[in-house]
């Protein structure tokens, strides 16, 4: 009896976990962005990016639900403003990337010299895992969790609770390293005129996803005034 009572905790916070996670943090989602932005770095490059970004992204994610509302209550900071300031970034970053997808192509040896290995360590934190991979939606969805955490009379079932959210944590970023790591596998099969419409249109719909933040953010913010 005591082991289905010991399971029981971490089973349904590992599902609550990852049943509220998944749709913030998207993986097949983020593949195509991802690719997007490293195409003028090297196999090696992007499997070194795409290992740090996972990594970045779980670490987040549990500080997040540890830590996150106590942090935004401390500096009085509501989940709308999260989310304009969030979604105000993935758009600067999107329109950069359109602008410099209208740059004059270069040859396939060039592009892979461009991004050194010390311009990717600089962009695997920001833009690349923030806000990119880990957005305002899944600083919501990791605080919603963390509130979940806590709801608890047992400091035995908080353990679990915890023990749960980490390890579905831990399964969501393996599962973002792994589209993001077989994501330029897709470049063998368009070509360069469809790699070239790829990129476009995965530039164009982050674009979309940070004008959706922001106006989610915002809608919040009027209906607090009215």
């Amino acid at each position: 009896m005591l082991l289905p009572e010991f399971l029981s905790p971490l089973t349904k916070s590992f599902l609550f976990t990852f049943g509220t996670l998944l749709p913030f943090l998207n993986p097949p989602a983020i593949a195509p962005i991802f690719l997007s932005m490293t195409e003028n770095a090297s196999p090696d490059t992007r499997l070194m990016l795409a290992k740090k970004i996972a990594s970045n992204v779980a670490i987040m994610l549990i500080a997040t639900l540890l830590i996150g509302n106590a942090i935004l209550a401390l500096f009085g900071i509501s989940l709308p403003i999260v989310r304009l300031g969030g979604g105000t970034l993935i758009i600067f970053s999107a329109w950069n990337l359109i602008n410099s997808s209208d740059e004059s192509n270069s040859n396939g040896n060039e592009k892979q010299e461009l991004m050194s290995l010390e311009i990717a360590n600089s962009r695997a934190f920001y833009p690349l895992t923030f806000p990119v991979a880990f957005g305002p939606g899944a600083i919501s969805g990791a605080i919603a969790v963390g509130i979940y955490l806590i709801d608890s009379n047992s400091i035995n079932s908080i353990t679990m609770k915890f023990s749960g959210s980490v390890l579905a944590i831990l399964l969501l970023s393996s599962i973002l390293y792994i589209c993001m790591k077989f994501s330029a596998q897709m470049l063998n099969k368009l070509g360069e005129s469809g790699t070239a419409v790829f990129m476009k249109l995965s530039s164009f719909i982050m674009l979309c996803l940070g004008v959706q933040i922001c106006w989610a953010g915002a809608n919040e913010l009027i209906r607090t005034f009215l």
